[in-house]
Parts: structure tokens; sequence; C-alpha cells
């Protein structure tokens, strides 16, 4: 394991956690006096509130995602994004649409964007339209699409039921 990587403190008892991840993440590696979103969490069950799942730079997913929590996506999706709260890091690569309450974009999507609250960012690639309650546009920001603004921009979409809770129902 990598001990020591990025801190002279060793982590207390919890998942090995990946520093490029966490830093890419939240624009800094986590410490101490970071807020709870931004440190590793002891808690590494999906759903659980404040342990976001996150798709590394390394993964390329060619599928839909659908989740009830946070998302950080680092890598590629080839698909749609469902979830409450997703961040689009720098790297990331999204061809699909992305609807969630809030969303953050610092990659590229190729595709749709609803959600109440949407931030550009000013690293981030948008090749569609965006569907929103609240836009905010960093300087810097390349967008190419329409800007709707509507009281409920997930109205006209159905979330996906996840096949594994279909299957055991």
């Amino acid at each position: 394991m990598l001990s020591n990587f990025g801190s002279k403190k060793p982590e207390k008892e919890g998942p090995a956690v990946n520093a490029t991840t966490q830093t890419s993440a939240f624009g800094a590696a986590p410490s101490a006096s970071a807020p709870a979103a931004a440190r590793p969490t002891t808690a590494a069950r999906p759903g659980t509130p404040g342990a976001p799942s996150v798709i590394g730079p390394d993964l390329t997913i060619m599928g839909n995602l659908i989740s009830s929590g946070e998302v950080q996506v680092d890598g590629e999706v080839q698909g749609d994004l469902h979830g409450t709260h997703i961040v689009i890091g720098e790297k990331a690569r999204i061809t699909g649409s992305v609807n969630a309450e809030e969303v953050v974009v610092r990659g590229h999507v190729m595709g749709s964007i609803r959600g109440r609250k949407v931030m550009l960012q000013s690293s981030s690639h948008v090749e569609g339209d965006v569907h929103h309650q609240s836009l905010a546009i960093e300087q810097g920001a390349f967008f190419e699409g329409k800007s709707r603004r509507s009281e409920d921009p997930l109205s006209g979409v159905q979330r996906p039921e996840p096949a594994s809770t279909a299957a055991t129902s």
C-alpha cells in the first residue's frame, strides 16, 4: 500500500484512499482541516451519506449510471448519468446525458445536462443543451448549446430503476 503517501501522519482505520483521485476531485489533498466532503471517510458503502461513488481516471464505462447519492467521475462514461450530486472531473469525458439535482462540470460533456443547480467551471467543455433552475458559467468555460431555464428541469426525465433492485423486488 501507499503508507504515508501525501501525509506525514498515517490514516486512522479505514479503506485505502487514492490520493490522486481525492486531489483531482476536490482541488487539494485532504487534510484534517478540510471539509467533511473532501476528507476520506471510513464509510465505504454506496449510498451512505458523505461517501461519494468515484469513477477513477483509468475506468471506462459503457452504459448508464444510476446513483441515489453523490458521484465523482474522473474517467470516461459512454451513457447517461442519473444521480443526486454529480461532479465531472477535469479529465472526465461523458458522452450522454447528465441528470441530477446538482451538476458541477470541470471536464468534457457531449450531451444534455439537466439539473436544478448547474455549474460549468473554467476547465469545462460542454456540447449540448443545459436545462436548469440555476446556472453558473465561469470565465473560460466552453459551452455550445442552448440554455433553458425551468422551475423543474428534471420533470421530463424519468429516473430508471437499477437492474439489481428490479431483479430482487
